[in-house]
């Protein structure tokens, strides 16, 4: 374990850590963060008012909304000269979810990214290759300082290139791969394309997250590259990745509880369920000081469990999410909304805003491809014009969804209608 007096803390221990930690962190976002401060003089509610962990539920929720209309540093408790990293995700709108980060949230992240490391069965003495994507995704860097902080050696080779990141797997002596899931099998398909049997490699971990994943892609991706899978989870909004992690015994993944107080509610009513029951999973960052977050809905349905897992750590474990309750999609690890379509496509003159999103997944890597009416005039006309049509509108999704989407342009009235609620997306993943 990486740091055992917190993973293994005794359950009353933690929850007095948790509630100091709670307290402190409600006052400073009452006292520095104007949101949070009106939210709770809405609901009659002052940082003296939570006594107890049983209070956290009389504190207001935080929503993805809550980001988007305070951006860029609506939410933010500290000076941006006090800033030395942001980070950023994709919104429901164009415009992308900030996470600034102080100097002391940088290192509460590295801290807890070797701690997940160390929890998948990582050591100071691996060679870990880094397929996550750098940039304003939190992934890249997050495993990246992870591992440095862990003592191992660090390869940042970012996504793609695949037969390089094999080559480099044989040559540099990898012992740990950190990417997607679907990467990981991409990785797999590639090397046996090649002739290379990476099960005879020095490869004997793979870390992956940041995309929904299936016990049976697990079992592909450990019998293909003769590793052993682990789960991960993580949000932008909270630190990235770093939230939780499975251990070898792969029963759930640990919620680092002293860094962030996890509750369960039914996301019809907003009310609190027992461990055990799924419903969707509410976050507060207990530690995190350039932007505090509080009881943030994920909108991911898990299950709670807080038995003792049999590695010794106390901390509670949640269930691979089982779904969402709102219309984000989860593509290549990159947030996509129907509503980020649905904006761009209104703004292209010639198309219908009747549209239809296609998820697949081709091998082993997610596609999207966007199926959009365009009007009879521009439909009958000569076929140079609706490829000039085409082009333009995939040029505004790749730049908007920040992933390459496919684009079909279909005749009037082929997109099937329905009453009420429109059957935006058709999602044909088998996870």
């Amino acid at each position: 374990m990486w740091e055992p007096q917190y993973e293994k803390m005794p359950r009353e221990e933690l929850e007095k850590l948790q509630l100091e930690r709670l307290q402190q962190m409600v006052k400073s976002a009452y006292e520095k963060v104007p949101f949070y401060r009106a939210k709770f003089q809405e609901v009659g509610l002052t940082p003296k008012d939570i006594k107890s962990l049983d209070d956290v539920s009389k504190l207001p929720f935080t929503s993805k909304s809550d980001f988007r209309d305070n951006y860029p540093f609506g939410m933010m408790a500290v000076p941006l000269s006090e800033v030395v990293r942001i980070h950023a995700s994709s919104g429901t709108t164009g415009k992308p979810t900030v996470a600034p980060y102080n100097a002391k949230d940088i290192d509460t992240w590295s801290n807890l990214m070797a701690r997940t490391l160390a929890s998948a069965g990582a050591h100071s003495g691996d060679v870990i290759q880094n397929a996550y994507g750098y940039g304003l995704f939190t992934g890249g860097l997050g495993f990246h300082y992870g591992a440095e902080r862990l003592g191992a050696t660090v390869i940042p080779i970012a996504a793609g290139n695949t037969k390089r990141q094999i080559m480099l797997i044989e040559d540099l002596g990898t012992t740990v791969l950190t990417c997607t899931p679907s990467y990981a099998l991409i990785v797999a398909e590639t090397a046996q394309e090649m002739g290379i049997d990476l099960a005879a490699s020095q490869l004997r971990l793979a870390v992956c997250g940041a995309e929904p994943w299936s016990e049976n892609m697990r079992a592909e991706i450990e019998a293909k590259l003769g590793v052993t899978a682990i789960d991960i989870y993580g949000l932008t909004e909270l630190l990235g990745p770093g939230v939780s992690c499975e251990c070898s015994y792969k029963t759930g993944m640990h919620i680092w509880e002293d860094h962030f107080l996890a509750e369960i509610i039914d996301p019809v009513t907003e009310q609190p369920l027992p461990y055990g029951q799924q419903g969707e999973l509410v976050l507060t960052a207990l530690t995190k000081e350039a932007m505090p977050v509080i009881r943030f809905k994920t909108h991911d349905i898990v299950n709670l469990y807080p038995e003792t897992c049999e590695c010794g750590r106390t901390m509670i474990r949640m269930s691979k999410v089982h779904g969402r309750t709102d219309d984000m999609l989860i593509v290549r690890g990159v947030n996509v909304f129907p509503t980020q379509i649905e904006s761009v496509l209104l703004s292209v003159e010639g198309v219908e805003p009747q549209y239809q999103i296609i998820v697949d997944r081709e091998r082993h890597l997610d596609e999207i491809e966007i199926w959009v009416e365009v009007s009879d005039a521009v439909f009958s006309d000569e076929m140079r014009s609706l490829e000039e049509l085409e082009k333009s509108v995939r040029a505004e999704m790749d730049s908007v969804l920040g992933i390459a989407a496919r684009v079909k342009l279909v005749e009037p009235k082929t997109i099937t209608r329905t009453e009420g609620k429109a059957k935006r997306v058709v999602d044909r993943r088998e996870l």
